[in-house]
């Protein structure tokens, strides 16, 4: 056993959440080790949806990274189509066309620097994992796993699979939805499961002509029933639905899917089959984020349907988060007790995104309960499968039973391709309940403001709210909690966006007001009862169009907007400097200061753990 490493953080986990951790950490100069069992980066695309705000975030890593990441995104135009079909060569039942309200796709670009994105995860690791290659305070190993994990005061020891033994002051476990750091602490997770999925990565160049490709098309059929999500580069993504493991989808892959691909797809069609795969699909969260110096996220701490893409993008606001507050206990700045903030901010979060998962995925039935086929239908077959006396029966009965159950409940959509008056009515009645799905595909409300609640954020409600005013469009606020909203300024060193001028040293508070010089000298009146937090005044007179940016900060020209280190508001008053400067203080007497005390209160051991620049 090699023995005698150390270092401040040990992530496990090289996937989206994990992966963003390190590149955050190491852009406020933390090292850290990430270990990942794989070897390579993941071909078998997961996530497909990358929202504005993580390429925000990523930028905040690396503006580099963000620019490489969202230069590799396909217009928006190109990628708006989602269609309900029988047949891909059929006449669609409905379609949503997601860039068909130019007024609407205006107001989402007026919200950030960066757009929603489709960009598969096969075509985003690569990206990350190189970044975590170039970084020098990032020890990156493929291929190693973690064996056991020892808590002792002060410390955690960690043993990789090549016998290696860590020791680190915190350790992330980003390892996915199987997590097996989760386990070993014996943290459960919590919540349903909707379905089993399987699913085929392929390449098909002649599927559709590029000009006319839907993003995602759902198809049903008597013996079939999924999505189709198209891909860059001619390459497309078809996922369906099974009950047993033993069913041909889940035990003979590549041979189910080289049969039901031309089956599905049209026997003409050329088809390349690149990779296979099946998953679970759930709503569920574990029973706590942290456990002592372990601290779990992205899908390691909750899982959800893929309806809405709430997966990938959560995980690298969980990663972001962390980082900071990370950074303040490594430093002696905060207690070990800052990270149980962690948790109580993003948990109604995820609950938040959790809930809208699943009503996405449970709303389709609005539109395919005419022809038979519900997702509620198929959770209740999927739990029955997995209870007695059903999952006491071997493998060659149960699968051919599922088999059996599958095409019972598909068989109604042969009505889709019928003449009659009743196959008319069907397909009438799933085109005027398709538009009412536009919350499944549109979802800028959340993508940009959900909002959180805790100690460190001032309430302006009793028991705070992470719900946005809307789920669909995004209405910028300056509700503390929520992120700060993105306005362009004019700077010496060029335009920037308002959250590019966040400061992101954990204990200032960045000041963002119309009012610079009152406010400036009133927080100098303020130094002694702020410490050791400090604050940097942001001079929102130079932003692009005045007269809409004050009525966007929601302050007025005397007020203030009070956002921390991840961009997120802390605390904003609408009065002069000299009225808000002993409601600000007084805020963060009763809040921060208890988890950044100053040195003259601090009793409560934070001592800098590392020194910024240092290796450890």
């Amino acid at each position: 056993m090699t023995s005698g490493e150390s270092v401040p953080v040990v992530i496990v986990g090289a996937g989206s959440t994990g992966a963003t951790a390190a590149l955050l950490l190491a852009r406020r100069g933390i090292p850290s080790i990430v270990l990942d069992r794989r070897r390579s980066e993941l071909t078998h695309p997961a996530a497909h949806v990358i929202h504005g705000r993580s390429l925000e975030i990523w930028r905040e890593a690396s503006p580099a990274l963000a620019e490489q990441i969202a230069d590799m995104a396909p217009p928006i135009e190109s990628v708006n189509l989602i269609r309900w079909c029988s047949r891909l060569d059929a006449m669609p039942l409905g379609e949503i066309d997601l860039a068909s309200r130019p007024e609407q796709l205006a107001r989402v670009r007026s919200h950030s620097e960066f757009l929603i994105s489709h960009i598969g995860q096969h075509q985003l690791m690569p990206i990350l994992w190189s970044a975590l290659d170039r970084e020098p305070l990032i020890d990156f190993r493929r291929g190693t796993s973690v064996g056991s994990v020892r808590h002792q005061a002060g410390s955690t020891t960690v043993v990789t699979s090549r016998g290696e033994s860590i020791t680190a002051e915190f350790v992330i476990g980003a390892d996915g939805a199987n997590s097996a750091i989760r386990e070993s602490a014996g943290i459960e997770m919590q919540g349903p499961v909707l379905a089993k999925m399987g699913s085929a990565f392929f390449r098909s160049p002649d599927l559709y002509p590029a000009e006319a490709r839907p993003l995602l098309s759902w198809i049903y059929q008597p013996r079939f029933a999924g999505v189709l999500i198209a891909h860059a580069d001619d390459h497309y993504v078809l996922m369906n639905t099974y009950l047993h493991a033993d069913q041909a989808v889940s035990s003979d892959q590549q041979t189910y899917w080289a049969t039901t691909l031309p089956e599905v797809l049209g026997s003409d069609v050329d088809v390349d089959i690149v990779s296979t795969g099946t998953w679970t699909m759930t709503s569920q969260t574990a029973d706590v984020f942290r456990s002592g110096r372990l601290v779990l996220a992205g899908d390691a701490a909750h899982r959800f349907p893929h309806t809405g893409g709430y997966g990938l993008n959560s995980g690298v606001q969980d990663a972001h988060n962390i980082a900071w507050k990370i950074d303040a206990v490594l430093r002696g700045l905060a207690g070990d007790d800052l990270l149980d903030t962690y948790e109580v901010e993003r948990r109604p979060v995820i609950d938040l995104f959790a809930h809208h998962s699943v009503t996405n995925h449970f709303h389709l039935d609005t539109a395919t309960r005419h022809f038979g086929v519900t997702n509620r239908a198929l959770a209740r077959a999927t739990a029955a499968m997995s209870r007695r006396p059903l999952n006491l029966l071997p493998g060659r009965i149960a699968a051919p039973l599922a088999d059996g159950i599958t095409r019972a409940g598909l068989a109604r959509t042969a009505i889709l391709d019928g003449t009659g008056w009743r196959a008319g009515r069907a397909r009438d009645l799933t085109a005027s309940n398709i538009p009412g799905q536009l919350p499944h595909f549109v979802s800028t409300g959340l993508e940009y403001g959900y909002r959180y609640t805790g100690p460190l954020i001032a309430s302006e409600s009793p028991g705070g709210d992470t719900s946005p005013r809307d789920v669909v469009e995004y209405v910028p606020t300056t509700t503390p909690g929520g992120r700060l909203p993105h306005a362009v300024v004019s700077t010496p060193d060029g335009p920037r966006s308002t959250l590019e001028m966040v400061d992101t040293t954990p204990t200032c508070l960045t000041v963002f007001t119309f009012a610079p010089v009152e406010w400036s000298r009133a927080l100098d009146a303020a130094t002694e009862a702020l410490a050791p937090l400090t604050t940097r005044v942001v001079d929102l007179t130079e932003a692009a169009s005045p007269s809409p940016a004050v009525e966007l900060f929601e302050v007025g020209t005397a007020g203030a907007v009070v956002v921390r280190a991840d961009g997120h508001i802390v605390w904003r008053g609408a009065g002069k400097a000299e009225v808000g400067r002993p409601l600000l203080t007084e805020t963060v007497r009763r809040t921060w200061h208890a988890y950044f005390p100053s040195q003259d209160e601090d009793s409560s051991g934070c001592r800098p753990r590392w020194t910024p620049g240092s290796r450890p």
